[in-house]
């Protein structure tokens, strides 16, 4: 985008507890609590949402009508995100521009999904594979195995990449040993046992370097964020709470991805590391003004890849960084202190958006146990084979009037949603229910 641009800002979150996909709680349940829960935490209601986009891979078309016509049928745009594991950054991406570009002052990003036990397969087998040239390559290379797609994609990345920097199985084992750490204070995690280093390599063999705890489970879940204005935020004196998204990029792959025949680069180390240079420009900082990292470790190879494209550390010295003890509390960074996607689940459309939600906590300073201290910069990176990355860099807001009235989410929620997970209640919800358009039929009482 050219041009003098809005500022945009997070100013509500709100997700569901991350579940076993054998539940069966659906769709429009678990979007409806991440998205009330959103609004509510901005205070407003549903009437004040011009656009909105909503994102999950798992569905019919047009979920994203059924879920928010709960909240009334305001008749809104509503616009239906599908950009693989980026998706919910996808809808937060889209969100982000139309606010940016001036054309609206409050957009709702919602992701969702309601997932299948077991391994990720392909939904469709009488179309061809929009990632069927890398897996010709990976077979190529290493051949193929009885193990899921992207377990097999990712892991033979992190393979490549002990055979070229000197990196051991068991700096992939210490970031899943990390991640289920930190996930312990986390209520709205899926796993939250601390597993010992032993245990993580002795669970069950998945593929190459990684066993059962350093792949991510699927999961049903869901989660929201509204993204405004200045003028939104002023008008309605959300300045204390408002989080700035100082930049942003979506990158998708180049010809590097087939050209260099790198299966770190099949993984999309590429798109991330383009997207993140990009970023780092428009925010006009570097990795190292960074605390605080939520990134995408659908697999623990893919952390370990991502440590080198994000630039938080030089190339080929991501197992250093780990030996560091820099990914965690007390070192440089702390690198997913929700317990990421390997311990909290990744219920693929909320991943994104969950994300986001976890950064605009920590910026506000409401974890306690799981704090990050100092924060100044937050950084967000999450990735769809096939390909999309998205990069995402927050700060708390700056520079805007003081409010007339100082307002705490936590005051109205009557707890803090940081660190309790719970559910929407329904006196909660009507307050953020369209006041000019609500819809009994929506609602199912007709």
């Amino acid at each position: 985008m050219t041009g003098k641009r809005e500022r945009a800002y997070v100013i509500g979150v709100g997700m569901t507890k991350f579940s076993n996909p054998r539940g069966h709680i659906d769709y429009p349940e678990l979007g409806r609590e991440a998205a009330s829960k959103a609004l509510f935490d901005a205070g407003i209601k549903y009437d004040d949402i011009q656009q909105a986009l909503v994102g999950y891979i798992y569905g019919d078309s047009t979920y994203g009508q059924k879920t928010l016509y709960q909240l009334g049928m305001t008749q809104i745009p509503i616009i239906n995100v599908n950009n693989n594991g980026a998706t919910g950054s996808t809808a937060l991406f889209m969100a982000r521009q139309l606010v940016e570009a001036g054309l609206i002052d409050c957009a709702l990003a919602l992701g969702f999904e309601k997932m299948a036990p077991g391994p990720l397969t392909v939904n469709f087998t009488d179309r061809t594979n929009p990632v069927e040239l890398s897996i010709l390559l990976m077979s190529e290379a290493r051949g193929i195995e009885s193990a899921s797609i992207p377990a097999q994609i990712f892991g033979n990345a992190g393979i490549e990449y002990c055979e070229k920097y000197g990196a051991t199985p068991d700096h992939m084992a210490k970031i899943a040993e990390k991640n289920h750490r930190h996930s312990a204070n986390n209520p709205y995690s899926q796993f939250r046992n601390i597993l010992s280093l032993d245990q993580i390599k002795s669970s069950p063999h998945i593929f190459g370097p990684l066993t059962k705890f350093q792949c991510c489970p699927n999961a049903n879940g869901a989660a929201a964020a509204v993204v405004a204005s200045k003028r939104f935020v002023c008008d309605h004196d959300l300045q204390d709470q408002a989080i700035e998204i100082v930049a942003q990029s979506l990158a998708t792959d180049s010809p590097l991805l087939y050209e260099k025949k790198s299966l770190i680069e099949l993984a999309g180390a590429d798109m991330t590391r383009r997207a993140a240079r990009d970023a780092f420009n428009k925010a006009g900082i570097t990795p190292n003004d960074v605390q605080v990292v939520e990134l995408h470790d659908c697999f623990s190879a893919n952390e370990l890849i991502t440590y080198d494209a994000l630039g938080l550390c030089k190339p080929g010295d991501a197992h250093k960084l780990i030996d560091s003890g820099d990914v965690t509390y007390g070192g440089k960074y702390v690198v997913n202190p929700s317990g990421g996607l390997i311990s909290k689940g990744n219920p693929i459309g909320a991943t994104g958006l969950a994300q986001c939600t976890e950064l605009v906590w920590q910026l506000r300073g409401w974890c306690e146990e799981r704090q990050v201290p100092n924060i100044q910069y937050a950084l967000q990176h999450n990735i769809g084979l096939g390909g999309a990355a998205v990069v995402t860099i927050y700060k708390r807001a700056e520079g805007l009037s003081k409010p007339k009235k100082s307002q705490d989410p936590r005051k109205r929620f009557g707890y803090n949603p940081a660190i309790e997970a719970k559910p929407i209640n329904d006196a909660d919800f009507k307050r953020v229910c369209s006041s000019a358009s609500r819809s009994e039929y929506a609602l199912g009482k007709l």
